[in-house]
């Protein structure tokens, strides 16, 4: 009898701690993490202000526009270098290629042309596209797009909000 009222007892007193202790083991493991969070920030906000400081030097900033940026001082004259395993050499040479003393050609997908100019290109081409109605991106709207209509007997564009004005 004695055995049975102490386990009955030792059973209470287990189902009365065992939800705290869970619960303290769940807060100290997730205690743990947030404080490795807090370590790896801290070791990130160190990072970015030795990354502030580098680039309040002058020297940080020429240093990384000449590499990204490919600028070049005043007097200074810029190389480009091609690599020669991506360089394909060309079987004729055209009297206007300006490398054609050398026979070589571009790197594959690349471009003598810096990458702006193609960006303005692709803007002018855009441009110039036809619509789906019908005429250009430059020239009037068709009947089921918006934009002002032009008027055949002057020549001029009439604005929509402006008809109901009379």
């Amino acid at each position: 009898m004695r055995a049975l009222l102490l386990g009955v007892v030792a059973l209470i007193a287990f189902a009365m701690v065992f939800p705290t202790v869970r619960a303290y083991l769940g807060q100290r493991t997730e205690l743990d993490a947030l404080a490795a969070e807090v370590a790896a920030a801290e070791a990130r906000e160190e990072q970015l202000n030795a990354d502030l400081a580098r680039w309040q030097t002058d020297a940080y900033v020429i240093a990384q526009a000449r590499e990204r940026l490919s600028y070049v001082m005043p007097g200074e004259t810029a190389y480009r270098v091609i690599d020669p395993e991506v360089v394909q050499e060309e079987s004729h040479v055209s009297s206007s290629d300006p490398d054609s003393e050398t026979g070589l050609a571009l790197p594959v997908g690349g471009s003598a042309a810096p990458w702006y100019t193609t960006v303005w290109e692709s803007v002018q081409l855009a441009g110039e596209a036809p619509l789906p109605g019908g005429g250009s991106a430059g020239t009037e709207a068709s009947d089921g797009e918006l934009g002002p209509a032009e008027d055949p007997a002057t020549g001029t564009a009439e604005d929509p909000a402006d008809e109901g004005d009379g």
